[in-house]
């Protein structure tokens, strides 16, 4: 099965690794980091996917689904779970939606893998440090495991909400990776030091708040507020804030084993959507900031226009009964802001170095 599984794994790695070598960039290691950007963005993506079609026990073990490669060769065992239980998490589609997850996981791997290989033959013709992608590999290794976790803990809200963190981290690094790939340019460094603390804060705010987005979407929150910009038809609906935000327990239970009241469920909305205004107000001071340096001067629109549409999406998944489309966008935006913001940083920072120096 390990076999069947790494060979599945690299003929996903195919088309990515195919794109990089039939590219035109002259630096095939920038055009990988791309790629592997572009394809742990997706992976993100297709991520929400399958927690919000509730796959992630599509198939209840792991890294197989029921011992085999693949749900074709495990459809015996996938028919009897799902007419033994045909309101349970396992059926056909579910299995397939959770192993085509692992398998673009695996092949986020293997690019990382070569990211490796590449820095370090590299290192010296580039003068760029290798250590970055050997610490991805070690990151990558580590979401691999949460990814585990998350089946074998049977969905347990910490260890979801982790993986979820985990891969806006992962993405992070790439960010912070492509950046180290892109010719250095003169920048008005005066400015773009004076950015260092308002992008460095936007940027906590950013994962602060999808901490909370994943605990609402584990613990199945979303529609614990049905209205906006009151909950319940209350500035301060009845919550419990003691049950809702602990959180080494099982889905759907207190700490003794009890049914989560739905106060708690309120709680956990109410927290995430109220501090959604203060990233609001953190991300656009930090797009004004960059705004007003002209290399930041794109990134800083990109950054105003997707916190718009993050919080167009969120108000509008209240109003529409939370859609998966739109679940799935907002997740989407949430992980464009950690890129935007992983790239405004890294370029703070080295605009510091400039300065240092």
């Amino acid at each position: 099965m390990l076999l069947q599984l790494a060979l599945i794994g690299i003929g996903v790695a195919l088309l990515p690794l195919s794109i990089v070598y039939f590219s035109r960039d002259p630096s095939k290691h920038r055009k990988l980091v791309a790629v592997t950007v572009a394809l742990t963005f997706e992976l993100i993506m297709f991520g929400a996917f399958t927690r919000l079609t509730d796959s992630g026990l599509g198939c209840p073990d792991w890294p197989g689904c029921y011992g085999q490669a693949n749900p074709l060769q495990s459809h015996a065992d996938i028919r009897a779970a799902e007419i033994a239980m045909p309101s349970g998490p396992v059926t056909v589609q579910k299995a397939w939606i959770e192993m085509i997850h692992r398998y673009l996981a695996m092949s986020v791997g293997l690019l990382i893998i070569a990211q490796v290989v590449l820095a370090w033959k590299k290192r010296r013709e580039t003068g760029i440090s290798p250590w970055l992608a050997t610490f991805l590999l070690f990151f990558v290794c580590l979401q691999g495991a949460f990814g585990k976790w998350t089946v074998t803990m049977k969905l347990q809200p910490v260890i979801v909400t982790s993986h979820l963190l985990l891969a806006m981290g992962l993405l992070a690094l790439l960010a912070a990776a492509l950046e180290q790939q892109r010719p250095r340019t003169m920048i008005a460094a005066a400015k773009a030091v004076s950015l260092a603390w308002p992008a460095r804060i936007a940027l906590i705010l950013v994962f602060m708040q999808i901490a909370l987005g994943g605990w609402v979407s584990t613990n199945y929150a979303a529609l614990a507020c049905h209205d906006y910009p009151l909950c319940q038809g209350n500035w301060m609906p009845a919550m419990d804030f003691g049950h809702g935000f602990s959180l080494w327990r099982q889905l759907g239970q207190t700490v003794s084993g009890e049914y989560l009241p739905f106060a708690a469920l309120v709680a956990i909305h109410w927290v995430h959507r109220n501090f959604a205004l203060l990233v609001l107000v953190a991300v656009l001071y930090a797009a004004w900031g960059a705004a007003r340096v002209a290399e930041f001067s794109r990134l800083a629109r990109y950054l105003a226009i997707v916190i718009g549409l993050q919080l167009a999406i969120g108000i509008s998944t209240v109003f529409f009964a939370w859609p998966l489309l739109l679940a799935v966008l907002h997740n989407g935006g949430a992980a464009a802001l950690v890129l935007l913001l992983s790239m405004l940083n890294y370029r703070v920072r080295q605009a510091r170095r400039a300065v240092d120096d």
